[in-house]
């Protein structure tokens, strides 16, 4: 039997209390008598979270291996403080059929360091044109719920009808990347308004994606099916998602780290980093989604981790990949712009990073309470430590990171996945042969 003791935590930012973890799940709450042989986490001090849980990332593999691995995402976002995370099926081959799916599934149980949860295509190709093989990857090992075309509007209104209603039996979600493609081409790369002016960029306006995200809970509402709007932008979505919720339709949402901190001042300088779709959005827009996050109308924050190799990224603007990384700055990002505001408290941070993207994904057992008999998945932050990101310490591959140089207040010190810490900055598990292994064969991108 392997034992951890985790000495001193701050439950939820609360009480402290010790919790002893037995065989990968949580066996005791208070005051432990650590057990012979045990390893032990002094965790006074720190706060302790259910194991953070990301909707929303791209690992590249199979297909962009330069760019990103499986493993390469897994150790950074065990080094960000998740336990699970979504890998997106915008990979080559697509994740569209049940093999594609379990081979992704396959990959992430062997590196380890966190749950890869293939997310299936919609579409055949992501090409918005016939359904891909829905019911098979549900049924497959990889019990696929969530699916997706991200990267790619579903913008075929009977394609996402029929998509709805074929998900809905066995619970699964369709996460839509809302952009009408005639309001918004895939040239489209800043928000419509005076900067994209100024800099002579094609817009993309905030109506491009209301108005997918109107139609698409209406959508719901018909089947009574769920759909789930990813990367939300604007405060006009967040209106339409409202509205929603209002009526009782089964519509949840996602914002990312960065669309709750950056904005669309940032592409001035042309720095390609910024480049991400939808867009960094106006101060209008920043503070809406703070809100909605803050009242429960956004439902999760979600990374929407997009590595890209060098040569992807250091383009003229409109020709630069759009994305940018997200899994290890996370936490850190939430932490500086939402808790230090007073917008959320710890106990929130749970709910939004852990609890509600793992029941919107179909997890049941990740986003437990850190109670007995919960499975041990757990995350340590330091709440006051600020970190000055260095984009060339990141575990991923790539290095398009937007908070290069920024100092955050607010840090993952370690992380706990089905027992096992796999990620101590302090005793340097961060640095163990096992992640090790998976990242120096990316330092030189």
């Amino acid at each position: 039997m392997t034992r951890l003791v985790i000495r001193g935590a701050r439950l939820l930012g609360a009480e402290s209390a010790d919790l002893l973890v037995e065989d990968a799940v949580i066996t005791e709450v208070g005051s432990v008598s650590v057990p012979t042989g045990a390893e032990v986490l002094d965790a006074d001090g720190l706060v302790a979270l259910p194991g953070l849980v990301d909707l929303h990332v791209h690992l590249r593999e199979p297909g962009r291996e330069d760019a990103e691995t499986i493993a390469t995402g897994s150790a950074a976002a065990a080094a960000g403080g998740f336990t699970a995370v979504f890998a997106m099926a915008n990979t080559s081959p697509v994740t569209d059929t049940a093999e594609a799916a379990e081979r992704v599934l396959d990959l992430g149980r062997a590196c380890g360091l966190t749950e890869v949860v293939p997310v299936g295509a919609v579409t055949k190709g992501l090409e918005g044109a016939e359904l891909a093989e829905l019911g098979l990857m549900a049924r497959s090992r990889a019990k696929v719920r969530v699916f997706s075309d991200d990267g790619h509007c579903i913008h075929d209104a009977r394609i996402m009808r029929r998509a709805l209603e074929y998900i809905k039996p066995f619970g699964g979600v369709i996460s839509q990347h809302a952009q009408d493609p005639s309001l918004a081409g895939r040239e489209a790369c800043c928000h419509e308004g005076e900067v994209s002016g100024r800099l002579g960029l094609p817009g993309w306006p905030g109506i491009a994606e209301e108005s997918i995200v109107a139609r698409d809970v209406m959508l719901a509402r018909h089947t009574g099916s769920r759909v789930h709007v990813a990367h939300v932008s604007t405060a006009g979505t967040v209106e339409v998602i409202r509205w929603a919720k209002a009526q009782g339709i089964d519509v949840t949402a996602e914002v990312t780290p960065h669309h709750l901190a950056l904005t669309t001042d940032l592409l001035l300088g042309y720095d390609p980093v910024y480049k991400v779709n939808p867009p960094l959005r106006p101060s209008e827009d920043v503070e809406a989604l703070r809100a909605a996050l803050a009242d429960g109308t956004i439902d999760a924050v979600a990374t929407d981790h997009a590595p890209h190799a060098r040569h992807d990224k250091e383009h003229a603007f409109v020709d630069a990949a759009f994305g940018m990384l997200g899994l290890e700055t996370a936490l850190s990002v939430v932490s500086d712009v939402m808790v230090r505001s007073g917008l959320l408290d710890w106990a929130d941070v749970a709910r939004v990073m852990s609890s509600a993207p793992a029941r919107i994904g179909g997890l049941a057992h990740q986003g437990r309470e850190l109670a007995v008999g919960s499975p041990a998945h757990i995350t340590l932050v330091d709440p006051d430590r600020e970190v000055t990101v260095d984009a060339a310490a990141s575990r991923s591959r790539s290095r398009n990171n937007p908070w290069h140089g920024r100092t955050l207040r607010g840090a993952v010190l370690a992380t706990v996945h089905q027992g096992r810490v796999t990620h101590d900055v302090r005793n340097g598990a961060g640095t163990r042969r096992e992640l090790t292994n998976a990242t120096t064969s990316g330092a030189d991108l």
